[in-house]
């Protein structure tokens, strides 16, 4: 009888954690649709799909650029907090004096974290 309060209490916990990491990767992630060649640091992206994933605090974020499961671009930047929750999805594309198309801010539907790449980004 022992034994099997211990072992539900185990399993228990094991499903409580398991569900915590899966919010918090959930959190730091979003998806997003590119209408156009854009650089993200040194990499240029080709229209399509693409999934952002971020790790760190404000002031040190590493975004790395996901599409069809395999890391494409990886960059420093910072996450903004917005005040409201952006109402769809939007990338902020700007030119660039070599007259590039630089990815700047991205932001996610119903989230209010939004990805700032600095120019200098690479």
């Amino acid at each position: 009888m022992r034994l099997a309060k211990y072992l539900a209490l185990l399993s228990t916990s094991a499903l409580l954690f398991s569900v915590g990491a899966f919010a918090k990767a959930s959190k730091d992630s979003g998806s997003f649709d590119l209408a156009q060649r854009a650089e993200v640091g040194t990499v240029e992206l080709q229209p399509g799909h693409y999934k952002a994933e971020w790790t760190g605090d404000n002031g040190n974020t590493q975004i790395s650029i996901v599409r069809d499961g395999k890391t494409v671009a990886t960059v420093q930047g910072q996450v903004k907090q917005l005040a409201t929750a952006a109402p769809y999805d939007a990338v902020t594309v700007r030119t660039a004096a070599d007259h590039t198309q630089r990815v700047v801010e991205i932001q996610f539907n119903k989230h209010k974290d939004e990805l700032v790449i600095p120019r200098t980004a690479s």
